[in-house]
């Protein structure tokens, strides 16, 4: 049996890996701005994420979610506690679609509506509900165009405000910060007024939190620079650090009832434990505040080199539009100075490092990238 071919592949092959570095089955070095998409979120293998796993899976590895597990509970409550969002309940499932999947049939329940509107350049997963509100046609089949959605441009106040008077919007689903599009911040005051009509048109606001959240932008969600609460939240990537678990944020607004929602894996033992990890890691070293010093030094220092057009985004999820001649600098940055560094539309590059990651990588990363640029 071969695998279905559905990726296109750099020939390399990471076999080992700690903190922001990572190791090939060569043995070559390299390291890591991208942390897989942005999952990386306290850095490759740390002990404290090991020894959780290693020991949960000795305890219990998996049982269903007909019998009682505290480790959920602890999770909710720590994941409250550093979100600022201790009211709010917390669904657990396995990956940021399913999350995304969830969120809208929670918003069409609330409401009895089914419009959604979703933003320009969105991506919001490939499962069906979660495909149909993202802006990529090629990657629906037929089966995901009977959703009714909305496309409309980010931050136009505008065009959303006309949608919403309709009064059929089930909910509005907006990306903290749009990574697939090239790192697209939306602005505070569309945000804060976007809040504001959901609010005035019974809709539900839903922030996709599962690239920019986690503490990637220097506060534990992007929505938060804008000072608005969401009615939902979804999560994943940076939650387990690797491993697979999403979740959402579910404001006391929503009534749960028994079957509303379920999933056999979500919340098991093992992905809770690393969850928890996550956090306790993140809470004792600071991770958060890492990540927003961090992130202002990084885009200080890039402001300063040729050959950059922008630089877009918040904290240590960044977007570097490259001038048209430099487009080839992530292959370079990969082959030649041995740095895994993200993509996203029209050549820009993304920089999604590990929180964890440290100014003497950050000093390595800016020498090569100058080099580089300096060709």
């Amino acid at each position: 049996m071969n695998l279905f071919d559905v990726y296109s592949l750099w020939n390399i092959e990471p076999v080992r890996a700690k903190g922001c570095r990572v190791w090939d089955r060569d043995g070559v070095e390299y390291l890591d701005f991208y942390g897989g998409h942005a999952v990386i979120s306290i850095g490759h293998s740390h002990p404290v994420y090991v020894k959780a796993i290693q020991d949960q899976a000795v305890k219990i590895g998996f049982y269903s979610n007909s019998v009682i597990n505290s480790l959920q509970t602890e999770l909710a409550e720590k994941l409250g506690e550093q979100s600022g969002y201790p009211d709010y309940s917390l669904f657990l499932c396995n990956s940021g679609a399913e999350a995304n999947e969830n969120a809208l049939k929670l918003a069409s329940f609330h409401t009895g509506k089914k419009r959604i509107i979703a933003f320009s350049g969105s991506f919001h997963g490939r499962t069906s509900g979660a495909v149909a509100i993202t802006d990529n046609p090629s990657i629906k089949s037929p089966f995901n165009t009977g959703h009714e959605v909305t496309f409309v441009p980010l931050n136009d106040t505008d065009k959303i405000l006309r949608e919403l008077e309709k009064g059929d919007v089930a909910a509005v689903i907006a990306e903290g910060i749009q990574g697939v599009a090239g790192i697209f911040v939306p602005e505070n005051g569309f945000m804060q007024q976007l809040e504001k009509a959901c609010h005035e048109h019974r809709t539900v606001l839903i922030l996709d939190e599962i690239q920019s959240g986690y503490g990637r932008t220097g506060r534990f969600f992007a929505h938060q620079h804008a000072g608005i609460r969401p009615d939902i939240i979804t999560l994943a990537k940076g939650m387990g650090n690797g491993f697979p678990i999403g979740g959402v944020l579910i404001s006391p607004e929503f009534e749960a009832k028994k079957g509303m929602l379920g999933t056999t894996f979500g919340g098991n033992h093992l992905a809770c434990a690393a969850a928890i990890a996550v956090l306790d890691v993140m809470k004792g070293e600071a991770l958060v505040e890492n990540a927003s010093q961090a992130g202002n030094y990084l885009q200080d220092e890039l402001s300063k080199l040729n050959g950059i057009k922008e630089i877009r985004g918040r904290g240590l999820m960044l977007g570097i539009d490259p001038a048209p001649e430099y487009s080839d600098i992530r292959d370079k940055l990969l082959f030649k100075s041995h740095i895994f560094t993200g993509g996203a539309k029209n050549n820009v590059m993304r920089l999604l490092p590990p929180l964890s990651v440290k100014k003497e990588e950050i000093d390595i990363f800016l020498k090569e990238t100058k080099k580089l640029l300096e060709v």
